[in-house]
């Protein structure tokens, strides 16, 4: 099957028997364009991991690719040039569901030496698939004082529904803001309009392909910049710029899992995670498993695992104090998670695992909010 691009940016399969072959000279190289950078501006450092915002499609295969780096995201998307000057950063380039824990530090060591050189925000292109885990390990790891904003497109640039020009450019005037925190900066509509700007901890990809995929969940959105004026407005709980110093700490423990609980989920499948360090559960409802799972929970516990119960419900919290299997789950030794999402609690437990050796005192962090990510009264959204 020959696979043909079309101007409206879709693909087509066509019998090769169909097509007539024309064989054309290489085209000749053309000088890399360079953006010209208004030194007078302020100072944004792109740091580039890949994903759709940084595809192309690969007329190999027909398929989506990382190819770009971010200094292509510059000649991409001109308007750029307009609201800072850019210093750019290729750490990697990668889909999203290729990023690690190991990635995840090399990130956040690449950020903080660009806050240390002078940057005033840090854009981080990343691939949505993953990037609230990305955002979420990141604000664990770094306290900042300038904007840390993450930024990636449903659709690839040379699709003409993509929405990787207006989700930068929103991106950059969000990293020129008054915001000090990391947050995901996205379509807030299906229309070229608004994007929201989502705390790092408190957001998921809530459609595979929609624009406005990214949602806040346990909380409300931080921010939202309008595309149009570039006009950038902050919640009131909005972390501020210069808010907190500068530091690092980019330990974590890669030896933890996170597991969603289903009817008729073996209490066997506890037995690959023994040995492991840290164990968070989306459970149902309240924050629940089925009783057959926690006599394996709490050898788990009693191993020196640390198991915390959160909840695959969208809205609400943890309370595991008002029905029988609750309290049995505490009683085994896991923990309740409160109002956190599971991969926030997931990237959390590492950070946590990382930083604190001591059990008791992981444990006490855990339900602790250090980053927004976990809030003592939940909200009654849907």
């Amino acid at each position: 099957m020959a696979v043909i691009k079309l101007g409206s940016g879709y693909n087509i399969g066509v019998p090769p028997q169909a097509c007539t072959f024309v064989e054309r000279p290489a085209p000749a190289r053309v000088k890399p364009y360079e953006v010209t950078q208004n030194s007078s501006l302020p100072n944004l450092s792109i740091v580039s991991t890949g994903g759709t915002i940084a595809s192309r499609i690969d007329y190999r295969t027909g398929s989506v690719t990382s190819q770009f780096n971010a200094s292509d995201i510059l000649v991409a998307i001109p308007e750029l040039a307009s609201i800072a000057n850019y210093r750019t950063i290729p750490l990697a380039t990668i889909l999203s569901e290729n990023m690690t824990p190991a990635i995840w530090q090399q990130l956040a060591r690449a950020v903080y030496e660009e806050i240390k050189r002078g940057a005033k925000g840090i854009i981080v292109t990343h691939g949505t698939d993953t990037m609230a885990y990305s955002a979420a390990a990141l604000s664990f790891m770094l306290d900042t004082p300038v904007p840390i904003v993450f930024v990636g497109s449903q659709r690839s640039a040379d699709r003409p529904s993509s929405d990787n020009a207006m989700n930068a450019v929103c991106a950059a005037a969000a990293a020129t803001s008054d915001l000090g925190e990391v947050a995901v900066v996205m379509h807030a509509t299906t229309n070229d309009d608004t994007c929201a700007i989502h705390r790092g901890t408190r957001v998921r990809k809530m459609h595979t392909s929609r624009r406005d995929a990214f949602r806040s969940l346990g909380a409300d959105a931080i921010g939202s910049i309008e595309y149009s004026s570039r006009k950038v407005t902050l919640a009131p709980d909005a972390v501020k710029r210069g808010t907190h110093k500068l530091a690092l700490r980019d330990q974590l423990d890669p030896h933890c899992a996170l597991i969603q609980f289903f009817p008729g989920l073996s209490p066997d499948i506890l037995k690959a995670y023994e040995g492991y360090h840290g164990l968070v559960i989306a459970g149902t409802g309240l924050g629940h498993t089925s009783t057959a799972l926690i006599p394996g929970l709490k050898r788990l516990a009693e191993g020196g695992t640390l198991i915390v119960m959160t909840s695959q419900c969208m809205h609400g919290r943890v309370c595991d104090r008002v029905y029988d299997t609750g309290r049995d789950l505490l009683a085994a030794g896991v923990i309740e998670g409160g109002d956190m999402l599971p991969e926030a609690a997931l990237v959390k437990l590492m950070w946590v695992l990382g930083n604190e050796k001591d059990k008791t005192k992981a444990a006490a962090m855990m339900q602790t909010a250090l980053k927004g990510e976990c809030t003592r009264r939940s909200g009654h959204g849907l």
